[in-house]
Order: structure tokens, then sequence, then C-alpha cells
């Protein structure tokens, strides 16, 4: 029998303990959103796939997956805005992650692409504007074992005006300090987000010989 996608995603977070190390358990999460992360070079996350650093340099596209046909053609889909953040919750390590989570990438107003996208550059969502927290790629300490790399996406409320995050906010902190021990909940709870979909990949650190 086919597994449901949308139940296998939760299954895939709870193997991995990102359920409850993220997101809380017993977790209101219940996915609704399908959604790929493409990196430049063609890696892709796959919930739970291993990726080398190298692979994941640079700031990936997201495709959004259509359940049932081109955005089911449903026009409350289409319009809806995302954001998404990117985290690593075992920083510096899982054993002592005294910096979770840390935030790679926090990015706002991503959209659907137009129901006439026929190529794969065409499929990638909309960015409509820059990132709220630059694209920081992975790099796990040396010896610091198997880290998470984890993308949230939320949706955003619906209102007139598309969703910003209020300037002078900690999400624009672009240094290594001003990323770490950011809570994703609170922030969706103090921005009115809701969870409907999360993806990751796995990276294991470069291990070297110690004196």
């Amino acid at each position: 029998m086919a597994t449901d996608p949308l139940s296998a995603i939760v299954a895939a977070l709870k193997r991995e303990q990102i359920i409850p190390d993220v997101l809380p358990e017993p977790s209101a999460f219940a996915p609704s959103v399908l959604f790929s992360v493409v990196y430049p070079n063609g890696s892709e996350v796959n919930l739970g796939n291993y990726l080398t650093v190298e692979e994941t340099q640079d700031e990936p596209e997201i495709r959004f997956a259509a359940l049932n046909g081109p955005w089911d053609d449903d026009s409350a889909s289409a319009e809806a805005s995302y954001t998404l953040a990117m985290l690593d919750p075992d920083a510096p390590s899982r054993a002592e992650p005294i910096y979770r989570t840390f935030r790679h990438w926090l990015i706002t107003g991503l959209k659907s692409p137009a129901l006439s996208a026929n190529s794969a550059e065409a499929l990638n969502a909309l960015k409509t504007h820059p990132a709220t927290t630059p694209y920081r790629p992975p790099g796990p300490r040396p010896n610091s074992g198997l880290h998470r790399y984890i993308f949230l996406l939320f949706q955003e409320p619906a209102s007139a005006q598309p969703f910003v995050v209020p300037q002078g906010e900690p999400e624009y902190g672009a240094t290594l300090e001003e990323r770490r021990s950011w809570s994703p909940v609170a922030f969706a709870q103090e921005h009115g987000l809701k969870l409907v979909g999360a993806n990751y990949f796995l990276v294991r650190a470069p291990e070297v010989a110690q004196d």
C-alpha cells in the first residue's frame, strides 16, 4: 500500500528526532504542502538524505509540489505566500546543542510559479524579495558528528500587504552570533505564521585527527 506523502513527512521528522528537538511533541503540525529544495548543482533535499558541505554552498531554489495537478486549480493555494526557515538544531553538535537552533536562512514572500510553467527552472517558487536572513551554507565544526539541516515552510497570513519581518527584528541579524539560539516556533507564533511543510537533509562533519 502506498504511503501518504504527507504522513511520511511526520514519520521522517520523528525518525530523526526533529520532533521533539525542534517541533514540540505532541505536535500540532499537520503537513499540507509538499516542497523540494534544489541546489544549483542539482542536489536535492529528500527527507533525510545525505548531502555534503560542497553540494550545499549556494542558495537553493524551492519547488512546491501540487498533490492533484497544477496547484489543484485552487486559487487560494495559488495566491498563498510562504516563509521558509533553514535551521541547524545541532549547533555546535548534536551531543551538545547549546546554540539550538542556528538560523541558516529566512526568506519571506515565496509564491507558487505561474500555472503555465513548463520547465524545471520555471517551477521554482518566486522569491518576491531578498531574504531576511541571508543564506549561510552548512559548515559543521570538525569532529562534531551528524548535523540535521531542516527547512520549515510557513504559510503567511492573508493580507492586502505582503508579509515582511519588521525592521530591527533579530531575524535580520546575519553574523554568526546573531543566528544562534533562534526559535522557529516562537517566531511563527509572534507573526501569525502556520507551519505547513518540512524537509531536511543530513551532513556528517569532517573528522580531523586531534593532537
